[in-house]
Order: C-alpha cells, then structure tokens, then sequence
C-alpha cells in the first residue's frame, strides 16, 4: 500500500547542515541526499558532535544515534577508532554513529556522567537507552548495538 502523503516521514538529521531531512524507510537503502545542502545524509563514517549539535541530533532524529565518547590521549580510543569507522558503513542508515572529543566537549562528558572512556551510548527518541564502557571490536560493536536497538 503506498504511504499516504499524511503520514509521518522518518526525520534524519544531515551531518553536514544539521537540517532535519523526512525521508521514508524504504528509501533510505537508495541514499538519500539532504534536501538543503544535498550531499548524502549517510556517509559510511562516524559524524563529529560538539555540545552545539548533539542535541539536535540525538533528539530529532528518528533512528538511533551510537556515540563514542573519547579523548585524543587516550589509548584505548585510539585502538577502537578504526573499528567503529568500520561499524559505520555497516549499520549505516538503521544506525547512525558519531564521536564527541571529551576534551574538547566537556560539557557532554558531565552532562551523561561519562567516567571512563571510552565510552559507548546508546540513544533513540531522545533518551540513552544503553551504555558500554571499554574498547570494543568491530564486530562486539556491531553485535553490542544490534541487540540493545532491538530489546
């Protein structure tokens, strides 16, 4: 049956501008481009957020956000970032990833009580609905993610 023109579209969130894309399901396999800037709203890759972007993100987007909070000197981030740049062209587009440099953010290290890094959360229709502390691989990642999107 086809959508009606009533119902409500699926908000994505472009890494690029930040402008809120509505974009059926069934149409995010065929890549959708931003309706404001057009490059493509899912780019395989991690997005950078900072405390300017990351509520608008975790808040207006419809598919669930997975954070890698971490720090440039911290070890362990640096030996996971290859695998979650990799998780991200596989969950791509039924999960979207990002970072947040907690140096450079401190403000959302405190505001989500990060205490070791790095850090994993979870977050889907606004709330953090699941967290894992200490690196992780590639495929712990993805199986880590997957289970807590579907409980």
């Amino acid at each position: 049956m086809p959508e009606s023109r009533h119902e409500r579209q699926p908000a994505h969130v472009c890494p690029h501008c930040q402008s809120v894309n509505r974009v059926p399901a069934a149409k995010l396999a065929d890549q959708p481009n931003c309706g404001r800037c057009q490059p493509p709203l899912f780019t395989g890759a991690p997005i950078e957020l900072t405390t300017a972007t990351f509520t608008r993100h975790v808040e207006r987007s419809d598919i669930p956000l997975l954070v890698d909070f971490w720090a440039p000197w911290c070890g362990p981030c640096k030996m996971m970032a290859p695998q979650f740049q990799q998780d991200a062209r596989l969950l791509e587009p039924k999960v979207r990833l990002a970072k947040v440099d907690t140096e450079a953010e401190p403000q959302l290290a405190t505001r989500f009580g990060i205490r070791s890094i790095p850090t994993l959360a979870l977050f889907r229709g606004g709330r953090e609905i699941a967290r894992q502390a200490g690196a992780m691989g590639a495929k712990d990642i993805v199986r880590w993610a997957s289970s807590a999107v579907v409980s």
